[in-house]
């Protein structure tokens, strides 16, 4: 489907600017020196990418063509990759990220910490069934092209936004402040070094698109400089090129950035 072919409409939010570029708006907060802060900088990115992808999506499949397959698929792809990136996170979070929090609290503090972790987990574990219902309900949408099939994967989308939505804002309000204060900057070091997601190249260099559409030039500075020399210049060269029409394609509108 090509991206004229893509109807306008009010449903979908107009590109935000830059965090950065908001009036009155600075950098990420708490962050102190780029090093321990890289863990609260990553946190927040991730969920604001995930966040504003789910609810794009709720509102493009709402009104989507019922029987149209390419603008299905376009939609479940999209879904798929946010799914990845998001059940990515919830695990590095699981395996990596909590527990190195919990070898740096204070004794005093621990017990209040691990209640915390248990139910944030438990949350993410929630949100991780979800993700696997909206991947159903994209699959059944692409066989049967009904109106109940696309409303399925709508309704699906926006109970997983609402979800995310809870969630994220609980974590960034209880947890972040406990990394930022406590988690040492060679813990993240270590756990940005292993955390491996499986995405290909050209998922790796949406994602990265996706990451900075809307975040800060700190933001933007960090993840440009975590890149390896050459995903920098596969970004520079045709990354944003690619990922700008990726944008168009999906939501029928340029990025912000």
């Amino acid at each position: 489907m090509t991206a004229a072919a893509v109807r306008s409409t009010a449903l979908i939010p107009a590109p935000r600017p830059a965090g950065d570029d908001a009036p009155g708006s600075g950098t990420t907060p708490s962050l102190r020196d780029g090093t321990t802060c890289r863990a609260v900088a990553y946190q927040r990115v991730v969920h604001r990418l995930v966040r504003r992808e789910l609810r794009l999506l709720a509102d493009l499949a709402a009104w989507a063509p019922d029987d149209e397959a390419e603008r299905t698929a376009t939609l479940a792809r999209h879904a798929e990759l946010v799914g990845k990136v998001l059940l990515h996170h919830h695990r590095v979070e699981r395996d990596a990220v909590w527990p190195a929090l919990l070898r740096t609290v204070p004794d005093a503090a621990l017990e209040d910490v691990r209640a915390e972790l248990a139910e944030c987990t438990a949350r993410c574990a929630r949100i991780d069934q979800m993700l696997r219902d909206v991947a159903t309900a994209a699959r059944q949408w692409g066989v049967a092209a009904t109106p109940p099939a696309r409303r399925a994967f709508a309704t699906a989308c926006r109970a997983l936004a609402d979800a995310v939505d809870a969630q994220t804002d609980d974590e960034e309000n209880t947890l972040l402040p406990l990394l930022e204060t406590h988690l040492e900057p060679e813990d993240w070091a270590a756990i940005a070094q292993s955390a491996d997601c499986r995405l290909s190249a050209r998922e790796q260099l949406l994602v990265l698109g996706l990451a900075m559409e809307d975040s800060s030039a700190a933001d933007r500075a960090r993840l440009l400089d975590g890149l390896s020399p050459a995903t920098r210049s596969a970004w520079r060269l045709f990354g944003g090129r690619r990922y700008r029409a990726a944008v168009v394609r999906l939501r029928g509108a340029p990025p912000a950035r």
